[in-house]
């Protein structure tokens, strides 16, 4: 498998890159933490570069391009901690409609997504809601950006239900979350009217591109952690130099690179096959190597890592709570272990 990127794909990556770091710096995040968690104007600016549409195909308004283009996008939003409900509505939702969604909902909803003008989230495993005639009742917790959501999709055993946000019946509670950058919400309804908008295999293949789509977040929360730390360690001086001369520090290094550097081969991997056991190993490996680089990057930078000041604090944090979405790394492990013995 080659895993080398055409030139329109770096184009895509450089141009994701540089439009991040200026648009999402850390200021920006910050701002965007002390109130509703969400970025507008970010938002506004990722929609009118057409990164919604990115895996939508072009008869519904979209890029028609695929998932190596999109991981490549959400990268640099994980190196960036993008403050937009892009993961939300791109990488669950539309997701699921273009993998799993009748031909009328797919006219009728992916369009919205694609152009930015529909927000929308979904709540992919949500067993302990009851369907009755395409009427919902329940409760489904922490469900990510559903406090800023238009429209909610839930997948019910083998069937996705869609609900706007202003159904009679539903209620939407935010809270309080560990990772301020994404927010959720406990989502409660009470016999409410749903529209059954897909069902079949495509629910599993939109499942495991959610994972995927994830794991290229977290690959990109770690390089930048990386890359955080030899900054920093590049300047702070001890005994007359700087630290990053000393061998223990190199040696925490270069082991934060190699993880890094496996994962990415990884996801790339996993994102030109988009096989589901694949995109599984993606997201184990990936949740724990942002994991161990976040904590890495806090204790590198020698007890200010942790302070409002520093984004490694705002890297664990995400990890942390990344690391519990779409199956946890020993879900997951035990999931391909059934499948592989």
């Amino acid at each position: 498998m080659n895993l080398a990127l055409t030139d329109d794909q770096r184009m895509i990556r450089d141009a994701a890159a540089s439009f991040l770091a200026d648009a999402s710096d850390g200021a920006a995040v910050r701002a965007a933490l002390e109130g509703s968690g969400i970025d507008d104007k970010l938002w506004k600016g990722i929609a009118e570069l057409g990164w919604c549409g990115t895996a939508i195909d072009e008869s519904h308004g979209g890029l028609g391009l695929g998932p190596v283009e999109l991981v490549l996008i959400l990268e640099q939003m994980g190196r960036h901690l993008t403050c937009a409900p892009f993961f939300s509505s791109v990488a669950l939702a539309a997701n699921l409609l273009a993998q799993a969604g009748s031909t009328a909902a797919q006219k009728k909803y992916l369009p919205q997504l694609a152009s930015g003008a529909l927000r929308a989230t979904v709540a992919f495993d949500a067993p302990q809601l009851k369907v009755a005639k395409n009427r919902l009742s329940g409760r489904v917790a922490a469900v990510l950006d559903a406090a800023s959501a238009g429209l909610l999709l839930f997948v019910v055993k083998d069937a996705a239900y869609a609900v706007p946000a202003d159904a009679k019946g539903l209620k939407v509670r935010p809270f309080e979350t560990w990772d301020g950058t994404r927010r959720q919400a406990d989502v409660e309804l009470k016999n409410v009217a749903a529209e059954k908008v897909g069902a079949g295999k495509g629910i599993a293949r939109a499942m495991a591109l959610a994972r995927l789509y994830l794991a290229a977040e977290q690959l990109g929360g770690a390089q930048q952690c990386l890359d955080l730390v030899v900054k920093y360690t590049s300047e702070r001086k001890q005994f007359g130099r700087a630290i990053a001369s000393f061998q223990a520090v190199k040696h925490r290094c270069a082991q934060m690179m190699v993880q890094v550097e496996t994962l990415r081969s990884l996801v790339y991997g996993a994102a030109q096959s988009v096989d589901a056991l694949e995109c599984a190993g993606a997201k184990t490996l990936a949740s724990e190597t942002f994991f161990h680089c976040a904590g890495e990057a806090i204790q590198l930078h020698g007890g200010v890592g942790f302070t409002w000041e520093f984004e490694p604090q705002l890297h664990f944090k995400r990890a942390q709570a990344t690391s519990h979405w779409l199956g946890t790394p020993a879900v997951l492990r035990e999931q391909l272990a059934q499948a592989l013995l």
